[in-house]
């Protein structure tokens, strides 16, 4: 008797249909519970979401509006500044007023300040220094205002009061500043380092003025003042004998 091998008999096409039938059903089972789990959540909780969904739409439309709004104040405000510097430097200075007082009121901070420190250089140009050191001192003074601002409006001041101001005054209001790196090292340096020479401090001086000499950071024209200044004093502040030859051109 042969025998044959076992083999499982293939499904019969009634069984796989059943199957399919079988599968399908499972699914809309699903997705009518979950469709139901959907309705409830809505039912139930449906102002909440809808008051989140709409909050944040707000809440997104309003910061756009917001970062818009203030990008366009700002492109305002620096076109009424550059345009008042503008007027300014073309000894207008009654029309650059007139451009940068509103500034002076409705300005961000860093408009405010510059627009009070370019009021106060005005006023010192047309011979009130008394009124301009107190401009720049106002300036130092409000702590609202940016504090890079406020470092120049004090170098300024002093600068302003430096003949009437004892030397050691001057030293300890601009010494903070007179430091590498800062924002003001160079002007700040150098009236600290005229300041020692009242004193006849001239080895600080020098070494100060050498300082400033060296910083790449510092304007060419203050570099190269400050490198006579120190020379005078028998110090060596050149840092690149080659551009120093060729009158600081390339440093």
């Amino acid at each position: 008797m042969a025998l044959t091998p076992n083999t499982p008999s293939a499904p019969s096409p009634a069984n796989s249909k059943d199957a399919a039938a079988q599968e399908t059903f499972l699914r809309e089972v699903d997705d009518a519970l979950r469709e139901d789990q959907l309705f409830t959540l809505l039912r139930t909780r449906g102002r909440p979401i809808m008051a989140l969904v709409v909050g944040g739409l707000i809440g997104l439309g309003g910061w756009l509006w917001y970062t818009e709004h203030a990008a366009s104040v700002r492109d305002k405000q620096s076109e009424a500044f550059v345009t008042a510097l503008d007027a300014l430097e073309a000894s207008r200075n009654q029309t650059a007023k007139q451009g940068m007082d509103p500034l002076a009121k409705t300005g961000t901070p860093g408009y405010r300040a510059a627009v009070q420190i370019t009021d106060a250089g005005i006023a010192e140009q047309a011979g009130k220094a008394d009124d301009a050191a107190k401009m720049f001192a106002a300036v130092s003074a409000d702590g609202s205002l940016p504090g890079p601002y406020r470092d120049l409006a004090t170098v300024r001041e002093v600068a302003t009061n430096f003949d009437k101001l004892p030397p050691q005054t001057v030293i300890d209001r601009l010494k903070p500043l007179a430091v590498p790196g800062k924002p003001w090292f160079g002007s700040a340096g150098e009236l600290v380092a005229l300041a020692y020479l009242k004193q006849n401090k001239t080895e600080a001086a020098g070494a100060l003025l050498a300082s400033i000499a060296k910083d790449k950071a510092v304007p060419d024209t203050l570099r190269r003042r400050t490198r006579q200044l120190a020379g005078q004093l028998g110090v060596d502040a050149v840092d690149n004998p080659a551009a120093a030859a060729n009158g600081g051109q390339g440093q």
